[in-house]
């Protein structure tokens, strides 16, 4: 079973209320066994919100109120989420202070990007989930071309 962010798939949960609907990540889930969870919902952060940023291991939103207690609280639903669902592997998105997989904006709402997971994916990782992002499964979907 593989756990996908609600946004790649088209709901409006991003933190603009909008989504990523991504043409990739829904090929490649055509014929297998899916579920859709958006982490940042699920800890009771609304859509629309201002953007949050990871910075020195706490996640602020741009105001600079600090919703790492809102992201932890998403994280751990999802974790649950997926153990109930048998969730084995996750397509998540990219750069997300939730969902990043390989890189996070790094909390100077500047668009500099530095490497590192967001909170959800450092939990789903340390739980034995395997990760890609968005960009990982575009990258897949090119090479069978």
């Amino acid at each position: 079973m593989i756990l996908v962010s609600a946004c790649l798939l088209g709901h409006n949960c991003k933190y603009n209320g909008g989504n990523n609907d991504n043409a990739a990540v829904h090929g490649y889930l055509a014929g297998k066994d899916w579920v859709c969870f958006c982490p940042e919902r699920a800890g009771g952060l609304p859509a629309p919100r201002l953007p949050s940023e990871i910075r020195d291991g706490k996640v602020y939103s741009r105001s600079g109120e600090d919703v790492t207690e809102e992201f932890r609280a998403g994280a751990e639903r999802a974790l649950a989420f997926c153990k109930s669902h048998g969730v084995t592997r996750a397509i998540l998105k990219a750069r997300s202070p939730s969902c990043g997989v390989h890189a996070v904006y790094d909390g100077s709402f500047t668009g500099r990007v530095v490497p590192g997971m967001g909170v959800t994916a450092r939990l789903l990782a340390e739980n034995g989930v395997a990760l890609m992002d968005e960009e990982d499964v575009a990258a897949l979907t090119d090479e069978a071309k």
